[in-house]
C-alpha cells in the first residue's frame, strides 16, 4: 500500500512538472531555442529533479524540447517551415472536423459550439489577446470533439497547441479581431444548421486567412537561418 502511494505521489509530481513546463513553453515564457537544465527547472518549480526529468522526457517525445548532449535540453526552435507545416495540416484536418461536426454533433454539442464562438480581443491589450488565444483554441477543439472522431480531435488539439507558441511570440499581427469573430460565428452557425459543406469551406477559409497574417509577420521576424530570433514579449 505504501509503495502504491509513493508511486502515485511521484506520478502526481511528474504530471505537475509536465503541465507547468509545457504551459511555459506554449506561452513562450521559455522561448524557442532557449536552453534549459533540470536543476534550474527543479528550483523554479520547487520540485525534485526526477519529476522534472520525466517531464522533459515526455515533452521530448512530443517534440517540444530536444536533448543536448552533455548539457541538458533546449526548447525546440520554430522555423518558417514548421509553421507552414502546421497550417498545411490544419487545412487538411480541420475542414473535415467541421464537416463531421455538422453531420454528427448532438444538439448539446452544437449548443456548445455556438456558445464558444462569440469572443474577441482588444488590439494592443496583452491580457485580452492572451484570453483570446485560449478561447480560440477551445472553440476549434470543441468543433473537433463534436466530429465524433477521437483521433481527429486529438490531432487538431495537438496542432493548435503547437501554434500557440507562434501566437505568443509577440508577432506584429494586424488587427483582425472583428474579422475573426465573424468567421467563428459563421462557422458555428453553419455547424448548427448542419450545413456540412459550408462548415468545411468556412473552416478552410479561416485557416487560410490566419496563415496569410501569420506568415507575413513571421517573414519579418525570422533570422536568415530560418529560426526564430528572440523578440520582446507582447
Amino acid at each position: 500500500m505504501a509503495i502504491n502511494a509513493t508511486q502515485k505521489d511521484r506520478k502526481s509530481l511528474s504530471l505537475q512538472a509536465y503541465e507547468r513546463l509545457r504551459a511555459d513553453i506554449l506561452t513562450c515564457s521559455i522561448l524557442p531555442g532557449e536552453q534549459i537544465a533540470q536543476a534550474s527547472l527543479a528550483e523554479k518549480y520547487q520540485l525534485g529533479t526526477t519529476p522534472v526529468r520525466e517531464a522533459l522526457q515526455r515533452l521530448a517525445q512530443e517534440g517540444l524540447v530536444r536533448a543536448i548532449p552533455r548539457f541538458g535540453y533546449e526548447v525546440s526552435p520554430i522555423t518558417l517551415a514548421d509553421v507552414e507545416e502546421m497550417y498545411e495540416l490544419r487545412a487538411v484536418i480541420e475542414p473535415d472536423a467541421a464537416r463531421l461536426a455538422a453531420q454528427r454533433a448532438t444538439r448539446q454539442q452544437l449548443d456548445a459550439i455556438l456558445a464558444s464562438a462569440d469572443f474577441s480581443y482588444t488590439y494592443g491589450d496583452h491580457p485580452s489577446y492572451t484570453r483570446f488565444l485560449g478561447l480560440n483554441t477551445a472553440f476549434h477543439s470543441t468543433i473537433a470533439s463534436a466530429s465524433g472522431n477521437r483521433r481527429l480531435a486529438e490531432l487538431v488539439a495537438s496542432v493548435l497547441d503547437e501554434l500557440l507558441r507562434v501566437f505568443h511570440l509577440g508577432l506584429d499581427l494586424k488587427d483582425s479581431a472583428d474579422e475573426m469573430r465573424s468567421q467563428h460565428l459563421e462557422l458555428a452557425e453553419a455547424c448548427a444548421a448542419r450545413d456540412a459543406q459550408r462548415a468545411a469551406e468556412l473552416a478552410l477559409a479561416e485557416i487560410e486567412s490566419s496563415r496569410a497574417r501569420v506568415m507575413a509577420a513571421l517573414q519579418q521576424q525570422f533570422s536568415t537561418r530560418g529560426e526564430l530570433s528572440p523578440v520582446e514579449r507582447r
